[in-house]
């Protein structure tokens, strides 16, 4: 059974709702994930996403950060929601394939501006988060797929300067050892890399503070699809959606898109 799986951080779905609706329309994913909602789950805009046939929903929201969903027009099942950050922020949610797969869709803290835990809070939660994730992917048995913004680019092709980036925050060394051991706990196949072989330029994400994003390209990789090796020789396709960064009100990232034979 074909299955197209889409994972996107939108950066508040109510703000850009008509470009979620422009992305399905064009598109046509069976199950999109979307990470940084922004919006409590009692006032989702549920109403655009059925009209559109996406009538399964499974929301875990938070008002005005944070926040995941994911929204299908496949049944979903088990679902479950893992507090990795260790103090109730909105920032995963899972369900249950109907042909047997997991998913998890997972916001991963962005870690504040100073690679250095002791004197930035922030820092020491994003690394705390992955390592609970770790421990979480030890203990997994079932095939799965994981998905979202892991705010980590572990390549140094994965962003636009290693030189100028590798003491910044998404690209320092420690974090690129925490997502190592990570990946390492379930041999995880990152399917970017499958279908975009390093050193190939592959970036998700570009800063707002660039008045024209395609000027410089100065992006980063901080999105991600994982499989579980069962899951990924399933794969058949992979695609980063790079215009819609250019699209009215756009999100800082773009969709990616994964195919599968499940």
């Amino acid at each position: 059974m074909p299955v197209k799986i889409a994972s996107w951080n939108i950066n508040s779905v109510r703000a850009r709702i008509d470009i979620v609706e422009r992305f399905l329309r064009e598109e046509q994913p069976d199950v999109l994930c979307l990470q940084e909602t922004k919006v409590m789950d009692d006032i989702f805009p549920a109403d655009m996403f059925r009209r559109l046939g996406y009538g399964h929903h499974v929301l875990n929201g938070q008002r005005m950060h944070h926040g995941v969903a994911i929204l299908s027009r496949l049944p979903l099942h088990e679902h479950g929601r893992h507090d990795w950050q260790d103090n109730g922020e909105a920032r995963h949610v899972g369900v249950r394939l109907e042909c047997g797969i997991r998913l998890e869709n997972v916001y991963v803290p962005a870690g504040g501006d100073v690679p250095d835990a002791a004197v930035n809070p922030k820092f020491g939660q994003k690394l705390a988060f992955i390592e609970r994730m770790t421990r979480w992917s030890d203990d997994l048995r079932e095939p799965t797929l994981i998905v979202g913004d892991f705010n980590i680019a572990p390549l140094e092709c994965d962003v636009w300067s290693h030189k100028q980036l590798v003491d910044v925050v998404s690209h320092t060394p420690i974090e690129i050892e925490a997502l190592g051991r990570l990946q390492a706990s379930h041999d995880w196949v990152d399917l970017g890399r499958r279908f975009v072989p390093a050193p190939e330029r592959c970036f998700t994400w570009w800063s707002y503070r660039s008045k024209d994003w395609t000027a410089n390209d100065r992006g980063r990789r901080l999105d991600h699809m994982w499989a579980s090796p069962q899951v990924a020789a399933a794969a058949t396709a992979h695609k980063v959606h790079e215009p819609c960064r250019s699209w009215l009100k756009p999100s800082d990232h773009v969709p990616l898109v994964t195919e599968f034979d499940l």
